[in-house]
This record gives structure tokens, sequence and C-alpha cells, in this order.
């Protein structure tokens, strides 16, 4: 099995609080040396609640491309404490909110759009994906939360200096 559709499964089981990050670390520290376990700790290092596969699979191609570990399913709130919503995904440092769009996006597009408004008006920025981004454009994903983060790889720094000037 793949590792991210393992982290999939782990996630489930996370959000499904059939266990929780630190057991899946002790069960390795005491199970060394069996088939997987080294995976598994590995694994568990990243594991979280996400609500869908689609934001585990973001989150793990963040991870795989060099990205810090952003927060999952983090309560946002404004100046003044109101919460404004629910990030799939965020980076506190830059304020970054990613959003994966699943199938039933569309059901909930009004709803969404005032969301991502309140957020943007917190002074959140909002970056926001589906799996035609995930599956087709995986590189241009990277590419956009890496910009937002201002952790551009040396030769986009150079690149963007240079035309620049």
């Amino acid at each position: 099995m793949p590792a991210v559709e393992a982290l999939v499964a782990i996630d489930a089981a996370v959000r499904g609080r059939l266990t929780d990050p630190s057991n899946l670390r002790v069960y390795a520290k005491s199970n060394r040396g069996q088939h997987g376990v080294p995976r598994l700790a590995k694994l568990a290092e990243v594991a979280a609640p996400a609500e869908s596969q689609m934001e585990t699979r973001l989150r793990w191609l963040l991870l795989e491309a060099g990205l810090p570990r952003p927060e999952v399913q983090t309560d946002l709130h404004d100046q003044d404490n109101r919460f404004v919503g629910r990030a799939d995904l965020y980076y506190p440092s830059a304020r970054l909110v990613l959003e994966y769009d699943g199938g039933n996006h569309r059901d909930r597009l009004v709803a969404d759009d005032r969301r991502q408004n309140m957020l943007i008006n917190a002074g959140f920025k909002v970056l926001r994906f589906t799996a035609s981004d995930l599956h087709q454009h995986a590189g241009v994903v990277v590419a956009q939360v890496r910009g937002a983060l201002g952790t551009l790889p040396e030769e986009a720094r150079f690149w963007r200096q240079k035309r620049a000037s």
C-alpha cells in the first residue's frame, strides 16, 4: 500500500477517535523491528483528524514537496475573537488557509463563498483546490502554497528578482 493511502487510513482512524498519534507512536516504539513499523512511526508523526481523504492527500503532497506541516481542522477567529470558519489546512505563521473543495462544494457554494469572504475580511489568505488540481496540477498546487508561504525555492527567488530588474 502506498504511504499516502496508509496515511488516509490512519487519519480516518484518528478522526473517528479509534486511535491517536501518540498511541501510534507508543505502539511503533514497542514493536520496533516488525514489518511496517518504521513506516507507521513516520506516518504517526503527521497523522491528523482530516475530514476527507482528499484533505489528507493535499497535506501529503505538501509534505512530500518539503513544505512545513500545516495544522488540520483549525478553528479561526477574527480580531474580536468571533468564529469565522474552520480551515481544512492552516499555516498560522502566514495566516494561510487551504481548502479542499470536493464534489459537495457545488451544493454548498453560497455558504462557502460567505465563509471565504469572512476569512479574507478577518485577514486570512485563502487558497482553494480540487481533485483535478491534486491529480493533474500537483506542481502548481505546491508552487501556489510555497509562494503564499513565502518559501520559494532559490531558483524561483532568483527568477522573480531577475524579472523585477
